[in-house]
């Protein structure tokens, strides 16, 4: 990519733009609409994302670096806590905030505990981005908007845009880089042309799986459950043209209750889980998968330093 503008053109930018909100404020959703592919998993749970997510958006003009950021929270235990600490490490380094809120929803104690936060942030510029617009009138949008250029008067924050979004009905998607690129330094490409996302390919399939697991389970699972790619080798003696990825991992729960939602009848719902995920693992990595999947009990491990470390957290 030329990082010489044409002349008389508009200087090539390139910067970190994060997402930040209360959980379910559908930040992956959108991170995944703007990089025009899936590079965070999302669900209907809250706290879903559980670490920082780099989607990567090319355009002729500039470099759009996206970070979608866990749920900002009040923790109820140390995994609580570290998730908070990566979202506020998070935006103190990148170069223009997006603070995400639910069109669907009223502004509750949530918004306004990280909007005060955020409002001690002062040389980042910040644009509040109404999510979920797909799913109300444009009388509750507008009162929405509203209620959100007030939120920002009252803490001293000065909004650089508030937009209305849905990326599920693909509204202005487009419209929020336009708006997010000027807000960007200038500077040349800051990753490769064609990268969409930075993570490891290992983190990615673990990723999937959990997403995989987290459909149709109760509400209680979403935050017991964790999962750690122990292997991932090509099969050998396989030849050129037929070949397969060998992919072992653990799913870990805390407690021993947990075990028979996970695995379900006759091993039926560990089985659903293994075939859905393998499906989006192959379109991930271009190759066939044979998914190995095996369920332990980590007691308690969200409140144990030491289990939160071998989790990866």
């Amino acid at each position: 990519m030329s990082l010489t503008p044409p002349s008389g053109g508009a200087p090539f930018r390139a910067g970190f733009a994060c997402f930040v909100g209360r959980p379910n404020a559908g930040k992956s959703t959108l991170t995944n609409a703007l990089v025009g592919t899936k590079v965070a998993i999302t669900s209907n749970r809250p706290q879903t994302t559980r670490h920082t997510v780099r989607g990567i958006v090319h355009r002729p003009d500039a470099q759009l670096v996206l970070v979608d950021t866990p749920g900002l929270h009040k923790p109820r235990t140390l995994l609580g806590e570290r998730l908070n600490d990566v979202v506020r490490a998070t935006w103190a380094e990148v170069d223009v905030i997006g603070f995400c809120l639910p069109a669907d929803q009223k502004l509750g104690p949530g918004d306004r505990y990280i909007a005060k936060e955020l409002s001690e942030v002062k040389r980042t510029p910040k644009v509040a981005i109404v999510t979920k617009t797909d799913l109300v009138d444009s009388q509750r949008l507008a009162e929405q908007l509203i209620a959100i250029d007030q939120l920002g008067k009252e803490l001293g924050i000065e909004w650089a845009e508030i937009i209305p979004v849905s990326a599920v009905g693909d509204k202005q998607v487009g419209l929020l880089a336009d708006l997010l690129v000027p807000l960007l330094p200038e500077s040349p490409p800051l990753y490769p042309d064609g990268d969409l996302t930075d993570e490891p390919e290992q983190v990615m399939v673990a990723e999937l799986i959990r997403e995989a697991a987290l459909e149709g389970v109760r509400d209680e699972l979403p935050h017991s459950l964790a999962v750690v790619v122990e292997e991932m080798l090509p099969r050998e003696d396989r030849p050129a043209d037929r070949p397969l990825l060998d992919i072992h991992a653990y799913l870990y729960i805390e407690r021993q209750s947990q075990k028979a939602i996970v695995i379900g009848a006759k091993g039926a719902r560990l089985k659903h889980v293994g075939t859905t995920a393998r499906k989006h693992i192959e379109a991930l990595l271009g190759t066939p998968v044979f998914l190995d999947l095996h369920v332990k009990v980590a007691k308690d491990w969200q409140r144990d330093p030491k289990q939160l470390r071998k989790l990866g957290f």
